[in-house]
């Protein structure tokens, strides 16, 4: 059954506007769009994120990838997704100067509010990124969207860019996506007192049995009284949290299967 199309007017603009959407920062951001906005292609995604302690709205399998990266690198501050190019009677200047058709809604005629998928802060400044696969690069109105997009955040004096598929690690995003699995160890029963002890523990080992993790895993479940395959998710919890050090471009090790 195909989604029924959502209403876009002055009034649903000023609903958004009211509910704080595409403000803040950190934890406390509202993104334009969530997944129960829009109808997207592939899978949307409700991720939090370890950068903002948030939950994250992404559109498709490519932006939940690239988040992932983002969220990751320690040069990266804060990840805002879906925000919105917010100055209404600026950018359809810029559109109307360029010569660009700017998307209006066709029935109630207003204008729509465009949004770039990231922002990020890094400690190089603010940067916005639009992630779009090569083959859209070739269809005309994708490039006028884009022109647009570009000249704006030019005359916000924001660097903006271009992601496609071509320049997201997958295999890499895949292996944070798997190691958060065990952001939270609680979520598997595991208290405060013996989270402590046994992170300790493992992180004093570590060093000791590199090469030997299914070793470690074993050792570890033995002397907390674990259940099986608890000792992989405390590897990957202090991974996670980069409490040990790993090679992040590794294949994702068997025992996770």
């Amino acid at each position: 059954m195909a989604k029924r199309r959502r209403k876009w007017d002055a009034t649903v603009y000023q609903r958004f506007i009211r509910e704080g959407r595409g403000q803040g920062s950190g934890v406390n951001y509202k993104p334009w769009i969530t997944i129960q906005d829009f109808a997207s292609r592939g899978m949307v995604s409700r991720v939090k994120g370890k950068t903002t302690g948030r939950i994250h709205h992404l559109m498709s399998n490519y932006e939940t990838n690239l988040f992932f990266l983002l969220d990751w690198s320690d040069n990266v501050t804060d990840i805002r997704e879906q925000y919105p190019l917010s100055n209404l009677s600026d950018i359809i200047a810029i559109a109307e100067k360029a010569q660009i058709r700017y998307p209006f809604d066709p029935i109630s005629g207003f204008p729509y509010v465009m949004t770039s998928d990231f922002c990020i802060e890094t400690p190089f400044g603010t940067e916005t990124i639009s992630v779009k696969l090569s083959s859209e690069l070739v269809k005309p109105r994708v490039r006028e969207k884009l022109e647009i997009e570009r000249r704006y955040w030019q005359s916000q004096g924001i660097k903006w860019r271009i992601v496609t598929e071509n320049e997201i690690d997958v295999s890499k995003a895949r292996k944070i996506e798997w190691l958060a699995q065990a952001k939270n160890l609680a979520d598997f029963g595991m208290n405060d007192d013996i989270q402590g002890k046994c992170l300790l523990f493992f992180v004093e080992a570590f060093p000791h049995y590199l090469g030997l993790l299914d070793a470690l895993f074993l050792e570890t479940e033995k002397a907390f009284g674990l259940c099986a395959g608890m000792g992989v998710n405390v590897y990957k919890h202090l991974a996670y949290h980069k409490q040990i050090h790993i090679d992040i471009h590794a294949p994702i090790m068997a025992t996770s299967a």
